[in-house]
């Protein structure tokens, strides 16, 4: 049984990860600080696998804290998730953003290269490509100036990424994500931002549950088709399976390259408002929101050319837009 570490495992798509390594039949230890989560989540998982996953609470910008959890730890391979990742959040606090999204990945591979280990996945996203020129986003546009800070962070941390492969031989794979939403079936574990939500469906379902007033759409004058940003959608639980997918591709030794990057998404663009309205269909609620200024960092557009994925990855998305808004609202109506 190959043994998983998953930082970041408690939090949205980390946990959902878990469960779907579990599900494989892999040994899973997690590491997070419960900023932005609850330990509540561990119990929740181990409901749904009936497997309690190891656990450390450890914040990765201490240094010290990671050696120590490496040399009582023995791992066939980890799958990062723990950073930052808010947009709007990373242009004001840059500093934050960089120490903690950039100096815990750079402590991590130093451990993985002192103790000779492999196969690291990491947790990147579509904001690599900046806008884009063309859609649907291939694998093959260029990685432009990043928008924000936030995007900054990932497009540097793939180059630390590859800068190591390279160096060191390590086996390694960034996932570029484009826009993860929904719960898991069980609807025991879901999207749970602490504060104010900085993405899109929590703030939906959270209005829609009335913790929030109203929804804000940032601008109504993008070059799309109704005015309002776009992008893609996807259920969470799919984005999870592409990360198995991805451990075993390097586990199997079935990568092409040291380091090597897949475009994670369902393909199809959705507009805010679009998002809003099957929202409307598939919770049978209005939403009370209001147009106002674009959002600092922002993009017009972004949908993914998930070709690459599906063939070498053999994985493709399964579930719909209107399933992940249903599993989202069912997932608040618990929260109440």
């Amino acid at each position: 049984m190959k043994k998983i570490l998953v930082t970041g495992g408690l939090g949205f798509i980390g946990s959902h990860t878990v469960v779907e390594l579990q599900n494989k039949g892999f040994e899973v230890v997690i590491i997070d600080d419960l900023s932005n989560t609850t330990i509540g989540v561990l119990d929740k998982i181990t409901e749904i696998t009936g497997i309690k996953p190891g656990f450390h609470q450890i914040d990765l910008r201490v240094k010290s804290d990671v050696k120590n959890f490496f040399d009582n730890n023995k791992v066939d391979g980890i799958i990062h998730f723990a950073a930052f990742k808010a947009v709007g959040e990373s242009m004001s606090k840059p500093l934050d953003y960089y120490e903690n999204n950039l100096g815990t990945l750079v402590y991590l591979l130093q451990e993985m290269r002192d103790r000779k280990l492999d196969n690291f996945i990491f947790s990147s996203s579509c904001t690599v490509y900046g806008q884009a020129d063309e859609l649907p986003i291939t694998e093959k546009a260029p990685v432009k100036k990043a928008e924000s800070v936030y995007g900054n962070t990932k497009q540097i941390g793939e180059e630390i990424l590859r800068d190591t492969s390279k160096a060191h031989g390590l086996n390694s794979i960034a996932l570029r994500y484009f826009n993860p939403i929904g719960a898991h079936p069980s609807i025991k574990i879901g999207e749970l931002p602490l504060g104010v939500p900085q993405n899109l469906i929590p703030y939906i379902t959270q209005t829609a549950a009335g913790m929030r007033d109203e929804l804000s759409v940032f601008g109504d004058d993008y070059d799309t088709v109704d005015g309002t940003a776009v992008r893609d959608y996807i259920h969470v639980v799919d984005l999870a399976k592409a990360h198995i997918a991805a451990l075993q591709r390097l586990i199997n030794k079935n990568n092409k390259e040291a380091f090597e990057y897949f475009n994670v998404g369902t393909g199809t663009g959705s507009s805010v408002l679009e998002v809003i309205n099957a929202f409307e269909k598939a919770a049978g609620k209005t939403l009370n929101y209001k147009i106002v200024a674009r959002r600092e960092g922002d993009i017009t557009a972004a949908y993914a050319d998930t070709t690459i994925a599906n063939k070498e990855l053999n994985w493709k998305t399964e579930k719909s837009l209107e399933e992940a808004l249903e599993a989202s609202w069912k997932w608040q109506l618990q929260q109440k």
